[in-house]
């Protein structure tokens, strides 16, 4: 091979490296923003605490994901105090919360319960 033919190759190695830099680079960052957006990022967190009131609502654990820990301690504790038969009522608590949560727009959550931080309903 002539030294033209090496220098060549040796620039289309180069470009070749550089766009594979180029190409990495934009994939990680598409990485990060989905990666923020799937774990909420600390945006809106409307279906994750919506589903947990419905199924687990009677434990607190949605009051919990919002942030709301008191209120969360208030729901485990009269379910736990009560040997389970105050599960009853703090599980309509919850049915009620996650219904309400789930029938919200996304911007109405947001800005009413992690925002505005209301607490109960």
């Amino acid at each position: 091979m002539s030294d033209e033919t090496n220098k060549n190759i040796g620039e289309d190695l180069k470009d070749d490296a550089k766009e594979f830099a180029n190409d990495a680079k934009n994939a990680a960052n598409d990485f990060k923003e989905n990666w923020n957006n799937a774990t909420d990022g600390g945006e809106n967190k409307k279906i994750l605490a919506g589903v947990l009131a419905i199924v687990l609502g009677s434990l607190g654990v949605h009051k919990f994901i919002l942030g709301y820990n008191k209120e969360g301690l208030i729901l485990l504790g009269a379910t736990v105090i009560t040997c389970g038969f105050g599960g009853l009522i703090t599980s309509l608590v919850g049915l009620v919360e996650g219904i309400i949560y789930l029938t919200k727009s996304d911007e109405e959550f947001y800005q009413t319960y992690q925002v505005g931080k209301k607490t109960w309903f």
